[in-house]
């Protein structure tokens, strides 16, 4: 079996700036080349040396020539086809028997770098691996701290080496520009620079990322002191324009509270029953936007902590003033989102907030709910699909309705022979109600209705329970817990190691 021959870019200098794949596969290569000058010194070996092995094989690939003159027969162009084709076989000994070979290249293999030689001549024997690099213009970008493009601007990449009449036309004719190769060829590029107008656009970098990096206004950069590594740059128009918001840095203004941005708004969103992957995209979108949190306090636990954000955690039982602190944010500007779990709509802060909204007071103020997954569809895909046809939601709490409603409902809803999912089932403070709405049920449910106890669905904590009405346990439910209770037709399978719960979508006979 012949090796591969992996193309690795390093980067432009910065050894951190090497990939976990490059470093990888140059830690574990057989045989490890590069490109030297004829002092023997190699730049993507140097930012290579910290993932190299003792045993490996080097194999440095010394140019005959660079920028002096040659006596070879073909000129210099003869002595680097003849180097490339010697250099060739050299990997193609190694290759052939069965050693892999990472060659390095400094930025990225297929950017004006010298493996594409060996690409060419050696992949039609040969696999071969290309693996991507951080180019010098993406550095030397990063290194100036400006974009190159917006929008639908051009970024147009150049060499140096090109006339200077066929430079300035193209400079002339794109958004943006990275010029390559600059060295000898300074003068020409600046030179390019000012007949096309823009000269006073372009910027000078010298080896990006690393201990000498250099960054200047090209012109003023001396033409004696540029090397080979180095780079101009010319950011395009819109790229480069500052928004009419942004102070002028030559005269910073004092500090102070960011001012809020554009109109106010109320968004009240569910995290739905557990982590992360309950949000919806558009739940993640308005929390990530937002200026300020309001919820109860472990709810916005759920949300991961933004220092940029206000936070306005309080007591479960205040909903009214949670939402007219919201409704106050906004009005002031800010933009706001209610927290709630699990669906904000059932049983949660949209309502609270639409209420406290409907006040005169708050009339201009937007609102707008994002529905989230709610508990009883968590735990009822949990289990299959005991929801599969008309259900009731029902709330066993009754500190905003009587106890009295609340059996009414239970009662109305048996009767009607529909599946119930109770929420709030039970509570230190309310620990006999579940015991009591399960007494009420049986008076119109047979004993061995199906039911479903769901905990911290989605959590590290996930408990599903099925069990009957008659068997129904009030001290295995807490407050965490949703419970299930089927209708006549609801049905309970054993499949595999698992039970399936479901209520058919026909009915009757």
């Amino acid at each position: 079996m012949s090796g591969t021959l992996y193309g690795v870019g390093v980067g432009p200098g910065d050894p951190e700036l090497v990939t976990v794949k490059a470093a990888r596969l140059i830690g574990a290569a057989d045989v490890v080349a590069y490109h030297a000058a004829r002092h023997g010194r190699s730049i993507a070996r140097r930012i290579a040396e910290p993932y190299l092995r003792d045993e490996q094989v080097e194999e440095a690939l010394v140019y005959p020539v660079t920028t002096e003159t040659t006596d070879h027969p073909g000129g210099y162009q003869g002595a680097i086809d003849e180097f490339y084709a010697e250099a060739a076989a050299r990997l193609a000994t190694h290759l052939a028997a069965g050693r892999d070979v990472v060659l390095l290249a400094e930025g990225d293999p297929l950017f004006y770098g010298s493996y594409m030689h060996m690409h060419k001549r050696l992949t039609p024997r040969f696999r071969a691996v290309v693996v991507p690099g951080v180019t010098s213009v993406s550095a030397a970008s990063a290194a100036l701290g400006r974009p190159l493009v917006e929008r639908d601007e051009v970024l147009t990449v150049l060499p140096g080496t090109l006339p200077r009449a066929e430079l300035a036309r193209r400079l002339a004719a794109t958004d943006s520009a990275a010029v390559m190769k600059l060295g000898r060829t300074f003068d020409n590029v600046r030179g390019a620079l000012a007949d096309a107008g823009r000269l006073d656009d372009a910027y000078y970098v010298e080896r990006a990322t690393t201990d000498g990096e250099r960054t200047a206004p090209l012109a003023d950069v001396d033409a004696t002191d540029v090397p080979y590594f180095s780079i101009a740059i010319v950011p395009g128009r819109v790229a480069s324009s500052v928004p009419p918001d942004v102070p002028d840095a030559a005269s910073p203004a004092p500090h102070r509270a960011v001012a809020p941005v554009g109109p106010g708004e109320v968004v009240v969103v569910g995290t739905g029953p557990a982590g992360r992957d309950w949000l919806t995209p558009q739940t993640a979108a308005a929390l990530a936007e937002a200026d300020d949190l309001v919820g109860y306090g472990p709810y916005l636990d759920r949300v991961a902590p933004n220092p940029r954000q206000t936070r306005h955690a309080s007591d479960n039982r205040v909903e009214a003033d949670r939402a007219a602190l919201a409704l106050d944010l906004a009005a002031a500007g800010r933009r706001v989102v209610v927290v709630s779990a699990g669906d904000p709509g059932v049983f949660a802060m949209a309502t609270a907030v639409l209420e406290v909204a409907s006040e005169p007071t708050y009339s201009d103020v937007p609102v707008r709910v994002l529905p989230g997954m709610s508990a009883a569809q968590a735990v009822a895909a949990a289990v299959g699909a005991p929801l599969g046809h008309d259900h009731a939601l029902i709330s066993l709490s009754d500190r905003l309705k009587p106890w009295e409603v609340v059996t009414e409902r239970l009662v109305a809803a048996a009767r009607a022979d529909l599946v119930i999912a109770i929420y709030n089932p039970r509570s230190n403070a309310r620990p006999w109600q579940l015991g009591a709405a399960r007494d009420v049920l049986l008076e119109h449910r047979d004993g061995d209705t199906p039911v479903v106890l769901g905990r911290d669905v989605g959590g590290a904590g996930q408990r599903i329970v099925v069990t009957t009405l008659a068997e129904l346990d009030p001290t295995d439910v807490d407050m965490r817990t949703l419970v299930i209770i089927g209708s006549s037709a609801t049905r309970v399978v054993a499949r595999g190691a698992g039970t399936t719960v479901f209520t058919p979508r026909h009915y009757g006979a």
